[in-house]
C-alpha cells in the first residue's frame, strides 16, 4: 500500500505478486490427514464395497446416544443385497432456522435396517464447528455410514434438531448409482484424505456432485448451498411427490415426537415414517 500511496506501482505490483506466491507456496503444504486424535464418533469412517450382488460396509457405527453422556460405542460390518434396494429417503436436520439443515441420504432395503450415510466434518477432540474456519482447511472431509438409530435419532432426540424425512422418488437404476457414488467415495477418502469447505465441500454440494455425475443435466441452484430449501428444489426436479405441497412434505415430514423410543428402539425407522407421503 505504501509502494502504490507513493505511486511506485511497479514496485508494489511485484512486491504483492512475490507476496502472494509465497502465501499460496505455504498454503499448498497445509495437508490434511487421517491421523488425529479423534472425536469417539468420528474414530473410523465408512469404508464399501461392492461384489456382485453384495455390499460390504465397514465401520457401520451404530451408537447407542445417552443425552450429554459419553455414548455406547459400536462400530459394525453389514451386508446388504443390491437386489434389495426399495428406494432412498433424505433426512434435514435443522439447526439454526429454516433455510440451514444438515442433509442424510438413507438407503432401504426389503430385508435389512437402512443404511444412512451422513458426510460430515471429521472433528478433532476438542473442536468446534465453525462455518467460517470450514473456509480456510480446518477440518477434515468425513464420511460416516450408520444405523438411523444413531445417526438420526440422536440429532432428534438427544440434541433437540428439527428433523424431517422426504421419501425420494427415484428410479431403481438411479439409487443403485447413488449407493455406488457412496461406495466409490468411502474408497476415495480412505486412499486420499480430503479437507471439508463450507461451500464446495459440504454435506449437500457433495451429494449434488454425485447426481450431477448420474445425471449431467441436473442444473445448480442457490437452494444447494441453503439445505433447508431442498425440498421446493427437489419437487421442482421430480424428485418429490409433486401433488403434495411442500408446506404439506414439510409438515408431515417433521418425525419430531415419533423419534421418541427406548433404546434398543427396533421400530425406530418403520415408526419415523408413518403419514410420511410416498412418490
Amino acid at each position: 500500500i505504501w509502494l502504490i500511496w507513493t505511486r511506485r506501482l511497479l514496485a508494489g505490483a511485484a512486491f504483492a505478486g512475490v507476496s502472494l506466491a509465497c502465501l499460496l507456496a505455504w498454503w499448498s503444504t497445509i495437508l490434511p490427514s487421517q491421523e488425529r486424535d479423534w472425536q469417539p464418533d468420528m474414530t473410523h469412517l465408512a469404508i464399501a464395497r461392492i461384489d456382485g450382488d453384495i455390499l460390504t460396509v465397514n465401520n457401520v457405527r451404530n451408537f447407542r446416544w445417552r443425552g450429554d453422556s459419553a455414548p455406547e460405542e459400536r462400530w459394525e460390518t453389514r451386508q446388504y443385497r443390491l437386489s434389495q434396494l426399495q428406494g432412498v429417503d433424505l433426512f434435514l436436520s435443522h439447526w439454526s432456522g429454516e433455510l440451514v439443515a444438515h442433509a442424510i441420504i438413507s438407503f432401504n432395503f426389503a430385508d435389512s435396517l437402512p443404511l444412512a450415510f451422513s458426510i460430515e466434518i471429521r472433528r478433532e477432540n476438542g473442536e468446534a464447528f465453525s462455518s467460517i474456519a470450514g473456509f480456510f482447511k480446518q477440518y477434515e472431509l468425513g464420511l460416516v455410514a450408520a444405523d438411523e438409530r444413531d445417526v438420526v435419532k440422536v440429532r432428534s432426540t438427544d440434541r433437540g434438531e428439527d428433523v424431517r424425512i422426504y421419501r425420494l422418488d427415484m428410479q431403481p437404476q438411479t439409487a443403485i448409482g447413488l449407493l455406488r457414488e457412496y461406495v466409490a467415495l468411502s474408497q476415495a477418502l480412505d486412499a486420499d484424505p480430503r479437507w471439508y469447505h463450507t461451500l464446495t465441500a459440504n454435506c449437500t454440494t457433495v451429494i449434488f456432485g454425485m447426481a450431477r455425475r448420474l445425471d449431467p443435466g441436473i442444473s445448480l441452484d442457490w437452494r444447494i448451498l441453503l439445505p433447508g430449501a431442498l425440498p421446493s428444489y427437489l419437487q421442482d426436479h421430480a424428485f418429490l411427490p409433486r401433488d403434495v405441497r411442500v408446506e404439506d412434505l414439510i409438515r408431515k415430514g417433521q418425525i419430531g415426537e415419533r423419534a421418541a423410543g427406548a433404546y434398543p428402539d427396533d421400530g425406530f425407522s418403520v415408526r419415523i415414517r408413518e403419514g410420511v407421503p410416498k412418490p
